[in-house]
């Protein structure tokens, strides 16, 4: 995975002699892992309860299934796959608390995060800088936003930077060596990641084709190849079968029918107009969310793919990183609906999970390069970018400034432009072209310290705008009063957002459907029944053939106003 460009500056200083420094690695890997899960937690640990639904609630309740608990009904959802709830599951074996389970939660994917450290400190060796370099820019590196942000709420996008890097490291290592262990291993996380998230599913079929390639030359390699497949068709089955499990038990009545949405988009052509746009604005938002360094990553690896005297172990792997991107961009992008929010056009999230390994391929070609190189890098990375951004602006339109704006689709956009309301997206890319040539200057003055500490000192201050004090905090209270008793239900006229927000703290109990325009009482056992309130209604007025003995209790989510009324006795949950 190392980058055939120009040769560098000058050649790296050759390693000191003696056991000293292999010796003290491992301590400061362990020590940066620990620094680096720390960073993550401090930002998360604000947050106590979901906030990006029904997202993180399709997640917990998948993995409080699969820890034995209740799950619920997200029928006409997305479906949220149980890869990632997989590896939430012992959260609640401890505890039953939702806001205990969830900053356990935070503080499984602050671990699992923190492990971009020293798997970015491989990649960056493979793209050549000595030891002493790799170590400061990966651990700034791992801190961008992109493969951090996410780790403060529980989604599959907290984990998905570390399968991907793991798998190229991994497949990059059975490429050049052709062992059938390394191949393995690559389709043992190819097929993880393709069980966590649809995007793994990308990542799987080129990873398929790059064994196919990689057979090629000679008898050991078809054995790897074969070895490899095996695996990749064994774990694809498992977690198939997982996924199989939570979809039947959390979507009795369907899942929302993205492939119906993939299938209509790529056979006309306004369809492949709204692909091509959204992968634009994915690589678009990819460039700007790693301050430009994506940008001349991008260039450097097409360019390791397009030389011919590029080694083929290099040109495959430059072409794998390109495949799994561009596939990504353009999936994602043809199988999203129509939401009528900005996001629409120009989205990180797809695509974060490559953000690291092309900042690092970025960071260290413009560090290698000689003066007029770089700066050529830069530059074409800076066209990228622009390109891109003319693509979506023709494309979108009005639709940039007349569609919703979420700022949780835009963390780092806001920090550069500082304004948490709305899409700039001119502004925001001079600002990131801005901080590129603030890092292209440090990169020529050979001190690789003062660049770590410039990249993670804007990775760190974008973090705190998007997750500081001013950041959306979730109130961690429990939305029904009283002790956790008997069944809840929901009515039938309730909206989803209010019955998303309560599938999650309702931990004892499936929240159950009740309609109460029938007429007709609670089944036994149902101690709480959840009713909307329209504006300007008393609690009390709520439901007017409510059962003799019940209290009303007002809740508000949001925007939404409900009513929870409460039976007069039920016994505790677990009595």
């Amino acid at each position: 995975m190392s980058l055939a460009l120009l040769p560098p500056r000058r050649p790296a200083p050759p390693a000191p002699p003696g056991p000293s420094r292999p010796r003290a690695l491992p301590w400061l890997l362990a020590a940066g892992m620990l620094a680096q899960a720390a960073v993550r937690l401090w930002f998360a640990w604000a947050r106590t309860a979901p906030a990006a639904n029904p997202d993180e609630t399709g997640y917990l309740l998948a993995a409080r299934l699969l820890a034995g608990g209740p799950g619920g009904d997200l029928s006409g959802n997305t479906f949220y796959q149980g890869g990632y709830p997989l590896l939430l599951a012992p959260a609640f074996w401890f505890s039953h608390d939702p806001a205990t389970v969830y900053t356990t939660v935070m503080a499984i994917n602050a671990v699992l995060g923190a492990a971009l450290f020293p798997l970015g400190y491989a990649a960056a060796r493979r793209f050549g800088p000595a030891r002493r370099s790799a170590l400061p820019l990966a651990f700034a590196a791992a801190l961008l936003p992109a493969t951090t942000f996410f780790g403060a709420f529980a989604l599959a996008d907290a984990v998905l930077p570390t399968l991907v890097l793991a798998w190229l490291l991994a497949l990059d290592r059975c490429v050049r060596n052709g062992r059938a262990g390394d191949a393995a291993l690559a389709s043992l996380v190819a097929a993880c990641t393709a069980t966590v998230h649809t995007r793994g599913s990308v990542l799987l079929a080129v990873h398929a084709a790059a064994l196919l390639g990689m057979a090629l030359p000679g008898r050991r390699r078809i054995r790897a190849a074969l070895a490899g497949g095996a695996v990749a068709v064994a774990g694809y089955a498992a977690g198939a079968a997982l996924n199989a499990h939570v979809r039947a038990e959390l979507y009795p009545r369907g899942a929302r029918d993205l492939t119906g949405i993939l299938t209509s988009r790529l056979t006309t052509l306004p369809g492949q107009e709204w692909a091509l746009s959204g992968a634009a604005g994915q690589l678009w938002y990819l460039i700007v969310s790693t301050w430009g360094l994506a940008g001349a990553g991008l260039v450097a690896v097409a360019a390791a793919l397009a030389r011919r005297r590029t080694p083929a172990a290099d040109r495959l792997m430059a072409g794998v990183l390109l495949a799994t991107t561009c596939g990504i961009a353009y999936a994602s992008s043809a199988a999203l609906p129509d939401e009528h929010r900005v996001g629409n056009f120009a989205y990180g999230r797809y695509l974060a999970c490559v953000a690291l390994v092309y900042a690092l391929a970025g960071a260290t070609a413009l560090a290698r390069l000689a003066t007029g190189p770089a700066i050529r890098l830069a530059a074409a990375g800076a066209l990228l970018l622009e390109g891109a951004a003319l693509w979506v602006t023709a494309y979108a339109g009005e639709r940039l400034r007349t569609h919703a704006f979420i700022g949780f689709d835009f963390p780092e956009v806001t920090f550069l432009t500082a304004d948490r309301g709305a899409l700039h997206l001119q502004e925001a890319a001079l600002a990131a072209l801005a901080l590129l040539g603030g890092l292209l200057v440090l990169s020529r003055l050979d001190r690789t310290a003062l660049t770590a500490v410039a990249l993670a000192g804007v990775n760190l201050a974008a973090l705190t705008f998007a997750l500081g004090p001013h950041a959306r905090r979730v109130p961690a209270g429990p939305p029904l009063p009283g002790p956790a008793s008997g069944g809840v239900v929901a009515d039938a006229s309730l909206g989803w957002a209010v019955r998303t927000a309560l599938m999650y703290p309702v931990w004892w109990t499936r929240l159950g459907a009740f309609d109460v325009r029938a007429g007709r009482p609670p089944a036994p056992g149902v101690c709480t029944v959840v009713v909307p309130l329209p504006d300007g209604t008393p609690p009390e007025a709520s439901w007017p053939a409510h059962p003799a003995g019940w209290r009303p209790h007002a809740g508000r989510f949001w925007a939404s106003s409900w009513v929870s009324w409460h039976a007069p006795s039920c016994p505790r949950a677990g009595q």
